[in-house]
Parts: structure tokens; sequence; C-alpha cells
């Protein structure tokens, strides 16, 4: 097959700058891709993190007037990944993170922001920079979805165009009356265009104009088209659905790799599995939690809000940590939960251990060293810490949602006999689900034979990226013969 080019505009990207999993999945599927003739040059915002991260640049085109000042696109490379820099320090030069103010408010101008993404994408789909024209373009969530609408708007030859959905919660709705200071013809503004409920929908805008359609996970594909599950946008998934595809996620298994991972104090492989304590013990001894290995310990590694289920897991707590389980948890958002959790680790000292932030470090430790990894999310499109624990010889414990369902077998009494359970899955997604389920995995835990296997059945599941990219390059082949 010829070699293709592919435009992957994205708001972040791991290593570079990340606030969630779309960061880990942009920065992983170009590598993925590569093996299948693919070539990936990835579009960024020039936020500080991510200039201060480039290599060698060189400046590939200047603009007079990016939405108000100068801009300029650069070409450049870090962490082994082609890229595009949108270096317009008006627009991304900031503190706080991508998305939010340091006290954490939308940034007042995310339209023009991500606007800019959009219509620079549009461009370089359309030949803007010598020696790079991409086959196509592939935008990521709502930031950038305004880039098949400036391309189909164009009237001019365009590449294929994809978009990829993240989480459908968050869509990029702005005001109408910003539609021609975002470059946009009135034509646009219609039902069939970037028009969403009297407003302008980003990714409303990317759902009808792209050519095709993914999420990242078959469930969650299904999901979507559903009144519960659309978010106001399912009417129109529906309409597309021939054109809707479900690809799961996958992780980078060079940057997860529990035989080398220099994060862990003891690396292991699926035949050393008893290593595991050795990291269990680090874990405790980080978290301010008893050194106890026969205690059960439960791991999270998420964002703190009510779609994650942490709610939920503030309230199993009595239940929880009976017999002396323990829990270790990283993560950061809702400030409510972050008090209740920062309370529940002085009610139970030794038992509840909280880190309050980001620190790749110890999410590793925390897939290395617990027994179990509570994922107990309302809704998940895919989900990678569940990925991540399998791979690394954790137990995931999810609610049957999204990616969840499709990733993790249910150690039911069938699939515990056949050989293939990997995690323990319940519904519904409530507090008395998640409690039978902790339940049920400390019965597997206490025996410790078939808690091994379902650890070497995690373990042996493919959980990378290269099934994922094959479905990638064929999805993007078959745009382009419609194009």
């Amino acid at each position: 097959m010829s070699p293709l080019k592919v435009l992957s505009v994205t708001s972040e990207l791991f290593p570079i700058i990340k606030t969630g999993g779309l960061a880990d999945v942009a920065g992983a599927l170009p590598a993925a891709l590569s093996n299948e003739g693919v070539q990936v040059v990835s579009l960024l915002p020039g936020y500080p993190a991510v200039l201060k991260a480039l290599g060698r640049i060189e400046t590939v085109r200047e603009y007079q007037d990016l939405f108000g000042r100068p801009a300029r696109l650069l070409s450049a490379t870090a962490s082994q990944l082609e890229l595009f820099i949108i270096d317009a320090p008006h627009l991304f030069e900031r503190p706080g993170s991508p998305y939010l103010t340091p006290d954490g408010r939308d940034w007042p101008d995310n339209a023009w922001r991500f606007a800019a993404l959009g219509r620079i994408a549009a461009e370089i789909g359309q030949g803007a920079v010598p020696g790079f024209t991409p086959d196509i373009v592939h935008a990521h969530d709502w930031q950038a979805a305004l880039a098949p609408a400036y391309l189909h708007y164009s009237d001019m030859p365009r590449p294929g165009t994809v978009i990829t959905i993240h989480n459908i919660a968050f869509q990029g709705i702005f005001p109408a009356d910003i539609l021609s200071e975002l470059g946009l013809p009135p034509r646009s503004f219609t039902v069939d265009g970037v028009e969403y409920y009297g407003q302008i929908g980003f990714l409303k805008a990317g759902l009808q104009l792209s050519d095709r359609i993914t999420t990242v996970s078959p469930t969650y594909a299904k999901e979507i088209q559903s009144p519960e599950g659309g978010m106001g946008l399912d009417g129109l998934l529906r309409s597309r659905s021939r054109d809707v595809f479900g690809i799961r996620n996958g992780i980078d298994e060079s940057v997860w790799d529990p035989t080398s991972d220099i994060s862990l104090a003891a690396p292991f492989t699926r035949s050393t599995l008893e290593k595991r304590s050795i990291n269990k013990q680090a874990l405790q001894e980080r978290l301010g939690l008893e050194a106890d290995p026969d205690a059960m310990l439960f791991g999270v590694v998420s964002r703190l809000s009510e779609q994650k289920g942490l709610d939920l897991v503030l309230a199993a707590l009595p239940s929880l940590l009976t017999g002396g389980a323990q829990l270790a948890l990283l993560g950061a958002g809702d400030r409510v939960l972050e008090e209740s959790f920062r309370a529940a680790s002085i009610v139970y000292p030794g038992q509840v251990g909280c880190f309050f932030g980001y620190d790749e470090e110890l999410a590793h430790l925390i897939q290395g060293g617990s027994d179990a990894l509570l994922v107990p999310s309302r809704f998940e499109p895919c989900g990678l810490t569940q990925l991540c624990a399998l791979h690394y010889g954790s137990v995931p414990i999810v609610s049957r949602v999204g990616g969840l369902s499709d990733t993790v077998i249910d150690a039911n009494e069938m699939a515990i006999a056949s050989g293939v359970a990997t995690g323990v899955q319940f519904a519904p997604v409530n507090l008395g689900g998640l409690v039978d389920a902790a339940n049920r995995a400390k019965m597997l835990w206490s025996d410790h034979e078939a808690w091994r296997r379902l650890q070497e059945n995690g373990m042996a599941a493919e959980v990378g990226w290269a099934r994922p990219a094959r479905q990638y390059a064929r999805l993007y082949r078959s745009c382009l013969e419609e194009v």
C-alpha cells in the first residue's frame, strides 16, 4: 500500500503536555501508525511547556493577524514526535492548564484559541506547508473539531477528515454572534453546519462535517447514539451511524512496561509476580499506610469527579476497609472530593493514603503495587487506567460501562472455569454495586491461586496499540476512497 500522511490535531500530547487520556492517545498513535505505513505529524498549541520541550525548530509560516495578533507556525521535533506548533503568545502563553485559568475557570477566549487550532489545521490540510500535504486531517475532541468545518466551507480540494470523540461530555459551545469573528461564513450557521441549539457547537460541527467519526471503544460508540449517552448529540450520531466507529484505545507499552519500569521498586514479569510485594511495601511507605503485606490494597488513579464515581468510593469506605484493607489514591479535581478524601485519611490512619495532584511515578507505583484498581465510572469512553492495571497485575474492579466493559472480562463462574477472567465488573453503577464488587474481589483475593490466575490473564491481555493502529489505518484508507 502507498504511504499515508496524517495531520493529527490535538490540544495535548504526552509526554509534552497532558491533562488526561487524550494526551496519552495522541502521543502513542504516531509510533503505532508508523508500523502501518502512516506518517503522522501532530499540530499542537504553543503553550509554554510545549515551547520549552522543543528540539530543533523552523518557522514554516507567519501570520500577521491570527485572531488579533501576529503568530508563527513552527516545524519541530520533541520526544521523537514530528510536530507543527502554533506559536501565538497572545493565545497560549499564559499560566494555568491548557483550558482553565489558575483559579479553575474556562479561559474566556477559548473559542478563539481553539478556532486557531482548527483554522491552521485546515490550512495545512490544503497545502500551506511545502513538503507536507496530508491525506487525512484527524481532529481530536472539541478543541480541534472546527478543522473539518474550515475545510468544508473553503470550497477548495481537501483531504479526508476524521474526528475522534474522547469524551462527548465536553463539546465546546459558544455564542452565535462570534461566527464571523471565527472566520466562518453565514451559510455555516445551519443545523447541517456549526449551529447547535442557537449557538456554535465546535464538537457538533466536527461530527456533522467529518468524513468519519471514531470514538475510543466499541461500547461507547453505541452508548453515544442513545439519549442517555449522547448528551444532546445522539440524534446526529444516529443519522451518521454508518460513519461511526468504535476503536479501543491502547497504552504505550514502552512507557508502561512492568519488566523495566524505573518507577517501580521492583520490576516484574508474569512469572515473577511475587516481586509485586516489594512494590506494595514501597507504595504503603510512600502514602503512609501500615506496612502490612496481608492487607488487601485497593488503588485509585483518577480525576476526582462524580463521572469517575469517586463519590461512590468515599461512601463505600466503611465496607471497603473492613478486614484491614487499604486504599491508595492519586488524583485531583473536585475540591469537595479532595477534602473528603483528605478527611478520610485522618479518620482511617494507616488505611487511607492520598496524593492530590498528578505524579507520573506514583501512578506507576500504584499500578505495580496495588492488589486491585478501582474504576467505578458512571460513564467511561475507554479508560486507560484499567489497561495499565491489567498490564501490571493489579486486578481491575470496573463498572460495566463504555470501554471498561470492552476491556475487562468479569470473573463470573463461567469465565473463571474457562480460564479467561481478568477482573471484576459491576452494574448498576451505585454504592451497592461497588460494595458487592469489592466484596467479591476480596473473596477472590483470599484464594491465592485464583487471584494469581486473574493477574496472569490480565498481564497476557492485548492492551497495546498494534491492533487499534491497524484499524485506524484501514479507516483512513477507506475515507480516502470517498473524498
